[in-house]
């Protein structure tokens, strides 16, 4: 019989190869964080003020169903909602007041304010 002669094994450069995955992580963390970037950009181009149906207040009053508070081309409505669908329940008189009249929410705290609340905890 002949003996096969031995294949040459590639040498494998472990630095090499630990660069490579390293870098491939680090450029799908920076992917992940450009999506966040550019939703959170995105969301802010689209402001309330230019639709017609705005939900001002919602409240749950059972495990399904909700109350809601929505100002609709001018009027605003008193909404049921629940598992049998959604009833008008009062249609208030006059005009909604403006946007202006509500105070605004309070902004998300940022990545980096609930990031330093998990480091200070930790």
């Amino acid at each position: 019989m002949m003996l096969a002669a031995a294949l040459p094994v590639a040498d494998v450069s472990v630095g090499a190869e630990l660069l490579r995955v390293v870098l491939s992580l680090a450029g799908i963390i920076l992917l992940i964080f450009a999506a966040g970037w550019l939703s959170r950009r995105l969301q802010a181009r689209t402001q309330p003020g230019g639709r017609r149906i705005r939900c001002v207040e919602s409240f749950a009053v059972g495990a399904r169903e909700r109350v809601l508070l929505v100002d609709a081309d001018g009027k605003r409505l008193l909404l049921g909602v629940g598992p049998g669908g959604m009833r008008t329940l009062h249609v208030y008189e006059g005009v909604a007041p403006a946007p202006a009249d509500v105070p605004p929410a309070a902004p998300a705290p940022s990545f980096a304010d609930v990031l330093g609340l998990w480091k200070r905890k930790s």
